[in-house]
């Protein structure tokens, strides 16, 4: 017997678990798509739930599906670091190429207001969202950030994140992995031995990978990094200033100093020099991201650079033409880039 709305919300998840297929798949169904088609065969399973329950298609992600709207969403931790505003700067040219308009929403660094700005960019009835950086890796706020994205999804929207994966949603990545990996196999090259990692705070996704990687292949290396030789900060330029704060009071033995972004580098790097260290020639600094600005840094600053316009190009196209089921992917190289903050230690092997 048909469940109708007065006994219950039934919502566009209710319809794919009956008729067996993905949310993304039903919402094309029913809703329609300015890109992609459903085969007759799932369209009629589809169809034939959704008038079992008694479900109702909504107006507003039938044009969302259907492309009638033309914004896109976008969420980003900080606005006011340079390694996202690359980033958007790229969505922002896709977007002018396709006739299309932008909305950012920040986070302010808080990772857990994220399913809150999901929402609010719901509301707004943008056609895709766009979600840029990491994630915090904990169970409780994942639960509330997938039950925005499905109940948007279950509009009619389109999801893709940005440098990082969420089950079921397209992707856009970065080798964060690889990138380490070979700034760790450089920075040995260059002879040194004794790294300082900051780390980045401790759930951050992207953080805790490149700060994995970076000191599994050290390790592997021959360097050896004691516990108290990493330390965990903000992700931004206060973070590293206080974490190389810290690691100067504590008399810590290092060589080189490596942050997992930029901004934490810049921010250690200002703190050492305040400290009278001689910042290249004492104690060698290494970041990740190769934001705008780092040639100009004294001294310049060595990193791994990411396609970050690219990426934002990238994320705009897969939101538009992308499957949208969770199979989109597109993976973009990184590049260690070795600049004078990471001078050759003399007397030691090449």
């Amino acid at each position: 017997m048909p469940r109708k709305r007065s006994e219950g919300a039934v919502t566009l998840s209710d319809v794919a678990q009956l008729a067996g297929v993905s949310l993304a798949t039903a919402s094309r169904a029913i809703n329609g798509s300015k890109d992609r088609s459903v085969a007759e065969e799932l369209a009629t399973r589809v169809r034939e739930a959704a008038q079992m329950l008694g479900y109702e298609p909504d107006a507003n992600a039938q044009a969302m599906a259907r492309g009638a709207t033309q914004t896109i969403g976008v969420a980003v931790n900080d606005l006011t670091d340079p390694y996202f505003a690359a980033i958007a700067g790229g969505m922002t040219d896709a977007c002018l190429d396709r006739g299309m308009f932008l909305t950012l929403a920040s986070t302010g660094n808080q990772l857990d207001r994220l399913p809150e700005v999901v929402r609010s960019l719901d509301s707004l009835r943008v056609r895709a969202i766009l979600l840029t950086g990491g994630r915090w890796r904990t169970s409780g706020i994942g639960d509330d950030l997938s039950e925005a994205i499905r109940r948007y999804i279950s509009r009619g929207g389109r999801l893709v994140t940005v440098g990082v994966r969420l089950p079921g949603i397209d992707r856009v990545l970065i080798d964060n992995e690889g990138g380490s990996a070979r700034l760790a196999q450089a920075l040995w090259e260059c002879g040194y031995r004794r790294p300082i990692v900051l780390t980045g705070p401790e759930m951050h996704s992207t953080a805790t990978v490149r700060a994995q990687a970076f000191l599994a292949r050290a390790r592997e290396l021959g360097c050896r990094i004691p516990p108290e030789n990493q330390i965990v900060s903000d992700y931004t330029r206060a973070g590293g200033q206080e974490a190389m704060r810290l690691a100067l009071e504590s008399g810590l033995k290092g060589d080189i100093v490596v942050a997992t972004n930029d901004v934490m580098a810049l921010g250690a790097m200002r703190q050492a020099r305040q400290a009278g260290v001689a910042v290249g020639t004492e104690l060698g600094f290494a970041g990740f991201g190769d934001i705008a600005g780092l040639e100009d840094a004294v001294p310049t600053l060595t990193t791994v650079r990411v396609l970050k316009e690219e990426m934002g190009r990238q994320s705009v196209a897969l939101a538009v033409t992308g499957p949208g089921d969770g199979t989109g992917e597109i993976n973009l190289p990184t590049t260690v880039v070795l600049r004078d903050s990471t001078p050759r230690r003399t007397g030691r092997p090449a």
